[in-house]
Formats: C-alpha cells, sequence, structure tokens
C-alpha cells in the first residue's frame, strides 16, 4: 500500500523535528524542512529513516512564494502525493511588551512575514496536490500567545491571533477534500525558547508556567506533535479549530 506523507516546516528541531518522528513511526514518508541548520535536518531525517520510510530534506525560507511553490514541485515529484501539511516554522523577536520602541515596521514584517504569510503560500502551492487525496489535513502551529496577547512579544502574539484566522478562513476555502486546524502550545520545553530567553530567565519562566498550569508543567515538543498527529491522521470531521495544548495554563489552578 502506498504511504502517506507528510510535510512539515521547521523541521529541524522543537515542535517541529517531534513531528515529523511521529508520522515516520507511523510509516509515513516524511519531507523535513529547514532554513539554515542542514546539519540538525539531516541528523532528524537520519532518526526518521530508522522507521524504514523515504525521507526528503529541502532547504527552503518558506516566507519566499516561490520557495514555497518550488517544495510542492519537490514533492509531487518525489511521492505524487502530499497528505498532510504541517506549518510550523516560526520566528519572533524577544521584545519586553512595555519597550514598544523595541519593535519596528520591520519587525512586525519579519515575523508576519514567517507566521502568517509563509503557512498562506504553503497552502497555496501544495493545495492542488494535496486535493488529490480527500481528507488531507493542514495544521497550523499557532500558540496560546494568540488568546492571552502575551508572550515573547506583541508582534509575535499578533500574527499567531493573524494565523488563527487565517485557518479559519482557508477550512472554508479548501474544504470538503482538506481539512484545516491549528494547534496553540502554551511554554514548551525547547533549546529555542531557553536560547531566546536565557537559562536564568528560562528557569524563572517555566517554573511560574508550572506552578500556575492545571497540570503543573511545561509542554514538551512530542506532546504538540502528538495532537498535530491526531489531527493529521484522524480527525476526518474535524475543520477549523484551534486545539490548545497547555497543560491547562489557560484555566490555572483554584
Amino acid at each position: 500500500m502506498e504511504k502517506q506523507v507528510c510535510v512539515v516546516t521547521g523541521s529541524s528541531s522543537g515542535i517541529g523535528a517531534a513531528t515529523v518522528e511521529r508520522f515516520a513511526c507511523a510509516g509515513w514518508n516524511v519531507a523535513i524542512n529547514y532554513s539554515r541548520n542542514a546539519q540538525a535536518a539531516e541528523q532528524i531525517a537520519e532518526r526518521c529513516r530508522v522507521h524504514g520510510v523515504d525521507v526528503l530534506v529541502v532547504k527552503a525560507d518558506v516566507s519566499q512564494d516561490q520557495a514555497c511553490r518550488t517544495f510542492a514541485t519537490e514533492v509531487e515529484q518525489r511521492w505524487g502525493r502530499c497528505d498532510v501539511l504541517v506549518n510550523n516554522a516560526g520566528t519572533t523577536k524577544f521584545v519586553q511588551p512595555h519597550d514598544l520602541e523595541g519593535l519596528s515596521a520591520e519587525d512586525f514584517q519579519k515575523i508576519f512575514g514567517v507566521n502568517v504569510i509563509a503557512p498562506f503560500q504553503m497552502a497555496r502551492a501544495f493545495a492542488p496536490l494535496m486535493r488529490r487525496n480527500p481528507g488531507a489535513g493542514v495544521i497550523n502551529v499557532s500558540s496560546i500567545a494568540s488568546q492571552l496577547g502575551r508572550g515573547s512579544s506583541i508582534a509575535y502574539a499578533a500574527s499567531k491571533g493573524a494565523l488563527n484566522t487565517l485557518t479559519l478562513s482557508l477550512a472554508r476555502t479548501l474544504g470538503p477534500e482538506i481539512r484545516v486546524n491549528a494547534v496553540a502550545p502554551g511554554m514548551i520545553d525547547s533549546s529555542w525558547l531557553r536560547e531566546g530567553l536565557g537559562e536564568a530567565r528560562f528557569n524563572a519562566q517555566r517554573d511560574a508556567y508550572a506552578a500556575h498550569a492545571a497540570l503543573s508543567d511545561v509542554v514538551q515538543p512530542e506532546e504538540v506533535a502528538e495532537t498535530i498527529f491526531w489531527l493529521g491522521a484522524g480527525a476526518r470531521k474535524t475543520t477549523g479549530e484551534l486545539i490548545t495544548v497547555d497543560g491547562g495554563f489557560r484555566i490555572g489552578k483554584i
């Protein structure tokens, strides 16, 4: 039986890496995308190949439309299908919310270019290929920053809010053949966040997050990947939804 195909942007580390490994573990062929770190991408590829699947590694800046279209062409030539597209690539600038001068128009444009425009361009580029397999799914990786209006920066939170709206619009537009949903992770225990915040600040925020969350913990990339897998491989009648994976941070404790 022909293997299904999952494409994940920004998949050389963190949630993206955990996601391609989860699909590979289930026997799916996977496309790994990176923009800078080729070595990390290849390491993830080797971990996926252990499961006996075919792996395509693609360097692409998905904020560029032509790169997205070329990416889709490579996947079509390799496998002739795409069953799940995960728009995980993201960027931010770490700026305290009261520091309004810390964000420029250029910062907003860069962040929105990767976090909002890129998912739109990827969905547009891959839609013709995905329509060949009714029930295919697009999953956008958002953030609880979109619901709380807080996070690494105002620009980041705003971009994830826009991504949620994009998810709703695409769910209507690409149906009935393609389902479109989003996941909104809480604080992730990842090297990306550790590097962005610095070890001391990360540890302080992690402890404060866990103290407030109903489940008393931050979120691991693998836990988000499990939800993404469910939305992609299952959830056949679920579209236009935002699934929060935050360990109960929003509801807090009594």
